[in-house]
C-alpha cells in the first residue's frame, strides 16, 4: 500500500478574554486532519503526519529523505513554512528549499496532492504564496497572484464533470462545501470535479510523477460535517492517493 506523508492542517489559537476591567489569555493547539488521516489508515495506507509547526525539524530536507513516501499531501499551510527555516531566518544560514525538493520529487515519479484552505494555493491576503515557489510548476493548476478565496457561506454542491478512475463510482453530486481557492486548470491537466463553477479537483502529470489539486478543505470550516460524514469521503481520498502513487485504483495492493 502507498506510504503517504501528510503535512500541515494544524494551528495554534491565542484568545483574549475581556471581562470588564480585567482580561486574560488562553491558548489552544488544534489538528484538523484526523478524519482524513483515519480514512487513509482505515483503507490500509501507511500515513506519516507532520503538523505545520514541525515542518522545519521533521519534513525531509534531502531527496533521499523523501524516497520512502509514495505521495505527499500539503494541506492548509503556506510556502513560508517550507522555505524559511529558523536557521535561515534567525541566523542567515542557507538551507535547502523544500519546495524545490518537492518539485523534483514529483518529477522523479512521486505523487503530490495540494488541498485547499486559507493558507494553501495563494490563500488569504495572498499569504500562502505557493505560486511563487518552484513547486508551482508541478501542480495541475495555475495560481492567482492575489487573495484567491471563494467563500460560499450558503453552501454549494460539487459536481463530477469527467470520467476518471479517481471519481468513477462516486456520487455525481457531493455534499455542499462552504468555500474553495480559485485556480485555473493547466493545459494537459484534467478537471474532474467543479463547485460553483470553479475547479475543485484537477489531476495531471509532471515528469515521471503525478499531481492533484483539491481546492477546498478536507476538514471544517470549508468542509462541513456532512461532507466528512459522506460515504464517498474515504473512497475519494483512497482512490486519489492510489492514483497519485501509480498504484491500482479500487482494489487492494
Amino acid at each position: 500500500m502507498p506510504h503517504v506523508l501528510v503535512v500541515g492542517e494544524s494551528w495554534f489559537i491565542h484568545s483574549v478574554h475581556q471581562k470588564g476591567f480585567d482580561s486574560f489569555f488562553t491558548s489552544e493547539y488544534v489538528e484538523g486532519a484526523q478524519v482524513f488521516l483515519d480514512s487513509l489508515r482505515d483503507r490500509g495506507h501507511t500515513v506519516t503526519y507532520v503538523p505545520a509547526h514541525e515542518i522545519p525539524n521533521r519534513l525531509p530536507a534531502t531527496a533521499e529523505g523523501l524516497e520512502p513516501y509514495d505521495v505527499v499531501v500539503i494541506s492548509d499551510v503556506g510556502a513560508n513554512s517550507f522555505q524559511i527555516t529558523p536557521a535561515t531566518f534567525a541566523r542567515s544560514v542557507p538551507t535547502p528549499d523544500r519546495t524545490e525538493l518537492l518539485r523534483a520529487y514529483v518529477e522523479r515519479g512521486g505523487g503530490l496532492l495540494m488541498v485547499g484552505g486559507y493558507l494553501t494555493f495563494t490563500g488569504i491576503d495572498a499569504k500562502a504564496r505557493w505560486g511563487r515557489t518552484p513547486l508551482a510548476a508541478a501542480l495541475p493548476v495555475g495560481l492567482h497572484d492575489r487573495d484567491d478565496r471563494v467563500e460560499l457561506p450558503a453552501g454549494a454542491p460539487p459536481r463530477v464533470v469527467a470520467r476518471h478512475q479517481v471519481v468513477d463510482g462516486l456520487d455525481g453530486t457531493w455534499p455542499d462545501l462552504l468555500g474553495l481557492n480559485e485556480v485555473t486548470v493547466r493545459d494537459g491537466a484534467e478537471l474532474l470535479v467543479e463547485c460553483a463553477g470553479h475547479p475543485l479537483l484537477a489531476v495531471g502529470g509532471y515528469g515521471e510523477g503525478r499531481s492533484a489539486a483539491f481546492t477546498s478543505d478536507l476538514a471544517p470550516h470549508w468542509a462541513p460535517p456532512a461532507f466528512l460524514d459522506w460515504k464517498g469521503y474515504p473512497e475519494l481520498w483512497d482512490r486519489l492517493v492510489r492514483w497519485l502513487a501509480q498504484a491500482p485504483v479500487g482494489e487492494d495492493v
